[in-house]
C-alpha cells in the first residue's frame, strides 16, 4: 500500500488560489476514480475537483471558507501500489476538516480550467455550524410547588418531556404545553402531581398558547459565492461615493412595441423583454457620453475608457447574486441581445456559466422585475463606473393637460461613481435614455 498527495489544480488561466466551499468526503472514505473529492471557488465560478485514483481518504488539507494557494496538498489517499509520495518524505499532520454533508449536484458544463477533469457546477450555500448556542441539559433542582430554580424554562429547547399516556392525554385535555411543566419523577418524568402543581400556578402559564421563547444562535460561516458577493459589496460601499438619480418613464409605447413585435414569433427570434430596448437604448446614449462606459482605477488615478460595451445583466441564483455579461453589445440588434440575455440567464441559474461569461462588464444592469420596487439606490459594480437600475412597472394615472389618463409607468433608479461622473452628466444619460424608450422607434434608428 502507498500514498497519493493531489494537489489543488490549475483552474482557471491567472488564478493563483481558489476559496474551499464544500467537503464532499471525509477522512476514512473509500472513493472510487473520478469521484468528486471537494469544490473550490474564484471569481464566483465554482470547480469540482475529482479524485484521480482509487484510495481510502487519510488526510483533509483545509476546511470550508480557506483560501488554498494552486498547488498546494488538499487531500492525502492510502493507495493500493506505491502511490505517487517518495519514500520517507513526512506525511502532514491527519486532522479532521469539518465534512458538511452537501447534496451532489448535478450536470454542470466545464469553467477555464487547464487540468482535464475540473468541472464547474452550481453549489448551493452550505450552513456550517460553526457553534451551537444551546446548553447541554443538565438535571435541574426543584423547588416546592414543581418550579425550578431562577424561574427558568422548565427544560432545555428541544427536550422531550416524559409522562405517561394519560398525563399527556390530560395536558392535551386541559391544553397544557408538557414542556413547561416541571417533572418531579426520575429523569424529570410527569406525574399528575406535578400537573397539579402546574395548574396551581395559574392559567397564565397553564395554558398552551403555541407560542415559546427560543434562545437559540446558530453560527453561519459566510463562505463561497456569499463571501464573495460581501467582498464585492464592501468594497464598493467603501471606496465609490455613489450619487443616485431616478427618473420615471413612459413605457406605454414602448410595450405595445415589444407586444407587437412578439406576436410575430419567428423561430429566429426570441421572445423580448424589457431587457434588450434599455440595452440598445443605453449603447446609444453611451455613444454620446462614452466616459459612462468606464472602469477606474482608484489606486492608480486610471479612467479605463471601452470602446466595447460589455452589459453586466446582475442575475438572482439559487446560489446568490452573480452578474454575466452580454460583450459587445454596440454589436448586437434588439434580438441578438434577447437571445444572449436568455442564454446567459440560463447558463447563470444552472451553475454552467463559465469565469469569462461571469467578468469583463464595463456597465451593469440591475433589475428585480415585479419586486423592483418604486425605486432603488443600485451598488456599482465595482471598479464600474455606471448602473442602472430597473424597477417595476406600474400603470398610474397620468395627466395629460386635459385629463387623466393611464399610462404604464416605470422608474430607473441609477448610481454613478460621483468621483468621476458629475450630477449633471448622470442627468444627461439618464433623459436621454428616457427619451429612447418614451419614443422606441428612434432606438432603431442608426
Amino acid at each position: 500500500m502507498g500514498e497519493y498527495v493531489i494537489k489543488l489544480p490549475d483552474v482557471g488561466e491567472g488564478v493563483a488560489e481558489a476559496e474551499l466551499v464544500e467537503w464532499h468526503v471525509k477522512i476514512g472514505d473509500l472513493v472510487r476514480e473520478d469521484a468528486v473529492l471537494a469544490a473550490v471557488m474564484t471569481d464566483k465560478a465554482t470547480v469540482e475537483i475529482p479524485s484521480p485514483v482509487d484510495g481510502e481518504i487519510l488526510w483533509l488539507g483545509a476546511e470550508i471558507g480557506d483560501t488554498v494557494a494552486i498547488g498546494s496538498p488538499i487531500v492525502r489517499l492510502k493507495v493500493a501500489g506505491e502511490g505517487n509520495v517518495v519514500a520517507g518524505a513526512k506525511s502532514p499532520e491527519v486532522t479532521a476538516a469539518p465534512t458538511p454533508n452537501p447534496s451532489p449536484q448535478g450536470g454542470g458544463g466545464r469553467a477555464s480550467a487547464t487540468e482535464a477533469g475540473v468541472k464547474p457546477v452550481a453549489v448551493s450555500p452550505k450552513k456550517v455550524p460553526v457553534a451551537k448556542g444551546e446548553p447541554a441539559p443538565q438535571s435541574p433542582s426543584l423547588l416546592a410547588g414543581g418550579v425550578r430554580d431562577g424561574g427558568a424554562a422548565p427544560r432545555a429547547e428541544g427536550e422531550k418531556p416524559l409522562a405517561s399516556p394519560a398525563v399527556r392525554l390530560r395536558a392535551k385535555e386541559a391544553g397544557i404545553d408538557l414542556r413547561q411543566v416541571p417533572g418531579s419523577g426520575p429523569a424529570g418524568r410527569i406525574s399528575h402531581e406535578d400537573i397539579d402543581a402546574f395548574l396551581a400556578r395559574g392559567p397564565q402559564l397553564a395554558r398552551a398558547t403555541g407560542l415559546a421563547r427560543k434562545e437559540g444562535v446558530e453560527d453561519i460561516k459566510v463562505v463561497g459565492l456569499r463571501r464573495k458577493i460581501a467582498e464585492k459589496m464592501s468594497l464598493a460601499k467603501s471606496r465609490i461615493p455613489h450619487i443616485t438619480y431616478v427618473e420615471e418613464i413612459d413605457v406605454t409605447a414602448l410595450e405595445e412595441l415589444r407586444a407587437a413585435l412578439n406576436k410575430e414569433k419567428r423561430q429566429d427570434r426570441p421572445k423580448l423583454t424589457l431587457l434588450p430596448f434599455l440595452m440598445r437604448a443605453m449603447v446609444k446614449a453611451i455613444a454620446d457620453q462614452p466616459n459612462l462606459n468606464a472602469l477606474f482605477d482608484d489606486e492608480a488615478g486610471v479612467i479605463h475608457q471601452h470602446e466595447g460595451i460589455h452589459i453586466g445583466i446582475a442575475a438572482q441564483t439559487p446560489t446568490g447574486l452573480v452578474v454575466p455579461v452580454v460583450k459587445h453589445a454596440e454589436a448586437r440588434d434588439i434580438w441578438d441581445s434577447a437571445a444572449e440575455v436568455n442564454r446567459l440567464a440560463e447558463a447563470a441559474k444552472s451553475g454552467t456559466a463559465t469565469r469569462e461569461e461571469l467578468s469583463g462588464s464595463t456597465i451593469t444592469i440591475t433589475s428585480l422585475g415585479a419586486m423592483g420596487g418604486v425605486a432603488t439606490t443600485p451598488v456599482i459594480n465595482y471598479p464600474e463606473v455606471a448602473i442602472v437600475g430597473v424597477n417595476k412597472m406600474m400603470v398610474r394615472p397620468v395627466w395629460d393637460g386635459t385629463q387623466f389618463i393611464p399610462r404604464k409607468m416605470m422608474n430607473l433608479s441609477s448610481s454613478f461613481d460621483h468621483r468621476v461622473i458629475d450630477g449633471w452628466d448622470a442627468a444627461v444619460f439618464v433623459q436621454r435614455i428616457k427619451a429612447l424608450l418614451e419614443t422606441p422607434a428612434l432606438i432603431f434608428v442608426d
